[in-house]
């Protein structure tokens, strides 16, 4: 009787955990319910016995088909993961699904070569690209860290404050409108944000298409190029995220010689021959400001001379879907209302 009644006590304690959805309190409350049925020869403690297990049975199963039906969408309404990114590629795409990163590096880099989507005030730089600060990361509280193979070399270090995912954006063997979506998806169901990647994939899909039935059918061949110093230019070529966006928008690039694995290589202002439109993206270096009324050669190429030089505004080339579609903005904008060479370089 005494060990019936003990048992009978263990089981009431146990229910009232149950009530707190404790999973170890529940195995609890079905082995005190056994304990109290097996030993008590008493009628009452039996049916107690039973009517606890009914109990317990009914809200395990409660709990099952809760977590079943509730589980496909705790995964896109929970909070996304503390995350830190040293890849400026990766920064944007966070940015473009509602995700701001903890931290990120050479903020003020970031600021001149990409530009949009800004950088909000409160995430912490955490030192160069290349040699992030260990132990500024280590403070954070970090849930993940976001890399590219160009910067694996930190993994091993790294992966002791937080788990570290590499993420190839930049693969030739592939289609390269299709890396930038497959980089958004990973990153959106890293993040818990797997929806708002599919809309943000979306939506840069639409406006590249509108502005391809907007561009001018007899737009010519556009070389982009990057100024390194006052005879040398970056230009833009396969592989690139500047020939894709062209490419996309029904237009033709000048630019015909060979790119490494990024999509460029380095000429002199020399080779910029073409006869279509030549686009200077920014930023400009101080070396080479001086290019644009000094330069005899400069002064020379046939784009100069026919009023077809075009300035656009930092767009990150080795970017993501934002930059892509800002990209794509700022060509057409340029193409259909340019001003001249002078009025559209008069600011570098």
């Amino acid at each position: 009787m005494q060990t019936g009644q003990a048992g009978i006590w263990l089981a009431l304690v146990s229910v009232a955990k149950c009530w707190r959805f404790s999973f170890p309190a529940m195995l609890s409350f079905l082995d005190n319910s056994l304990l109290s049925a097996r030993y008590s020869c008493y009628q009452k403690v039996l049916v107690l016995g039973l009517l606890v297990l009914l109990l317990f049975s009914l809200m395990l199963v409660s709990l099952s088909v809760g977590a079943a039906v509730s589980s496909p969408g705790q995964s896109q309404n929970a909070a996304p993961p503390r995350v830190a990114t040293i890849d400026w590629t990766l920064v944007e795409t966070l940015l473009s699904l509602g995700v701001v990163p903890v931290a990120a590096a050479q903020i003020k880099d970031y600021q001149t070569w990409v530009g949009e989507p800004p950088l909000p005030e409160q995430v912490v730089d955490i030192g160069l690209r290349a040699q992030p600060n260990r132990e500024l990361a280590a403070s954070l509280q970090l849930d993940l860290i976001l890399i590219s193979p160009l910067f694996s070399a930190i993994e091993p270090t790294f992966s002791q404050i937080a788990p570290v995912q590499t993420l190839t954006t930049y693969n030739p063997d592939n289609d390269f409108w299709q890396n930038l979506v497959e980089t958004t998806r990973r990153v959106g169901e890293m993040t818990n944000r797997s929806a708002e990647a599919e809309a943000v994939i979306d939506r840069h899909r639409a406006r590249i298409e509108q502005l391809k039935e907007e561009m001018p059918a007899d737009t010519p061949p556009l070389l982009v190029v990057q100024f390194i110093d006052d005879r040398h230019v970056r230009a833009y070529g396969k592989g690139s995220l500047y020939d894709m966006v062209i490419r996309r928008l029904g237009l033709q690039n000048a630019w015909k010689g060979e790119t490494n694995m990024w999509g460029y290589t380095t000429v002199g202002i020399e080779e910029l021959t073409t006869d279509g439109y030549l686009i200077v993206v920014d930023p400009v270096p101080m070396s080479a400001e001086g290019v644009f009324d000094n330069n005899r050669i400069w002064q020379t190429l046939p784009a100069v001379r026919h009023d077809r030089v075009l300035s656009l505004p930092a767009v990150w080339s080795f970017g993501a879907l934002p930059s892509a579609v800002r990209f794509a903005d700022e060509l057409y904008q340029a193409v259909t209302g340019h001003a001249g060479t002078h009025s559209g370089l008069s600011d570098l």
